[in-house]
């Protein structure tokens, strides 16, 4: 066993481990919630490690590091979520390879989502990233709708051909009446991915919560958590 693939098993491990204790502190089943390793900045070689390690899903944030990752892991089993903000130039791209697009937060971007996936003869799952720190008509410092403006987009997503709602989206806010509230952050998406699948009965993905706080968001109820730091170590600074 290499060095590498020693650390990742160890730290995988351990995650493995809090995501099992905070699903029975919350009377959940473990494979209720689903791990997903953010590999932002990580090379391809440690996605194949993961891969054998057990890892199926896997997400990255930036279009110019993530579209060569996929291509020389095209031949794993995995399922790739793009989870960053995504600008429409980039989505033709994305489409090319992303199964999930977790940031869709505007009309345009739905537009231009289906229309590359229509083009590219794939259907790409797509959650509304809800900013819990924007007024109505804003989007957050970190990307996203305010909540006022979820049903709005939902509705665009499923009329939209090539695309299908998958559910909700957050990361914990910065700013706000919910800085520092990670629980109660994630109890509000709950509640709106509960009014969504009123109108929506398919969209139950919920993705929520990152190393520091994926406790929180299992207690919550996340379906999603995703974990890059606790598995892949400080990542190494962008140049």
């Amino acid at each position: 066993m290499t060095e590498r693939r020693a650390q990742l098993a160890a730290n995988l491990a351990q995650v493995e481990e809090r995501i099992a204790s905070a699903c029975a502190s919350a009377g959940r089943e473990r494979d209720e919630v689903t791990l997903i390793v953010v590999t932002k900045t990580y090379p391809a070689s440690d996605v194949r490690i993961l891969h054998e390690l057990g890892v199926r899903h896997v997400a990255e944030n930036r279009d110019q590091d993530a579209a060569p990752k996929a291509v020389a892991c095209e031949d794993l089993s995995l399922t790739w979520h793009f989870v960053g903000q995504l600008q429409t130039n980039k989505v033709r791209s994305v489409a090319g390879y992303a199964d999930v697009v977790q940031s869709v937060d505007r009309a345009k971007l739905v537009s231009a989502l289906s229309a590359a996936a229509v083009k590219g003869g794939r259907e790409l799952g797509c959650l509304i990233q809800v900013a819990l720190d924007a007024e109505s008509g804003e989007r957050g410092d970190r990307g996203g709708v305010a909540p006022d403006a979820i049903e709005e987009l939902a509705a665009a997503v499923e009329a939209a051909p090539g695309i299908r709602l998958g559910g909700l989206m957050t990361v914990a806010p910065l700013t706000g009446p919910y800085a520092g509230r990670q629980r109660a952050a994630f109890e509000r998406l709950m509640e709106f991915s509960s009014r969504l699948r009123g109108n929506h009965p398919a969209a139950n993905m919920v993705s929520a919560g990152m190393s520091a706080d994926l406790e929180d968001a299992v207690a919550a109820g996340a379906t999603h958590v995703r974990v890059g730091t606790a598995v892949l170590g400080v990542r190494p600074r962008l140049g």
